[in-house]
């Protein structure tokens, strides 16, 4: 199973990431520049799950380093976040597992390398 790397932008308390294995960037270091959120992400196997295009543009233009799941989702509600995620989460992993980049909108999910 696939191990997920939180970015601050996000809440930590969404029922998807209870039991699962996540870590969270806000208890790493909350002012961690993406840079160093890319590498820690890649050293330990983290896939990243942000809100944040720069991560995404970063998997599209390199080589290696870890998968990206973008949230292209814009502002949502805490609950309506949570169960938006509870019901495209299996399909987000399983393609988290196949691609580098995984971006999820509001009415689909695209997945790329």
């Amino acid at each position: 199973m696939a191990r997920f790397l939180i970015d601050a932008n996000l809440p930590r308390h969404l029922t998807i990431w209870i039991g699962e294995a996540c870590e969270f960037v806000a208890d790493i270091d909350p002012s961690l520049p993406d840079k160093d959120i890319w590498t820690y992400a890649a050293k330990h196997g983290l896939v990243i799950i942000s809100k944040d295009a720069d991560f995404a543009d970063r998997a599209l233009l390199s080589a290696s380093g870890p998968s990206v799941i973008h949230l292209k989702i814009g502002n949502m509600k805490f609950r309506e976040l949570d169960e938006f995620l509870i019901r495209i989460w299996r399909d987000i992993c399983a393609l988290s597992a196949q691609y580098r980049l995984i971006q999820v909108f509001a009415d689909r999910i695209e997945s790329i390398g």
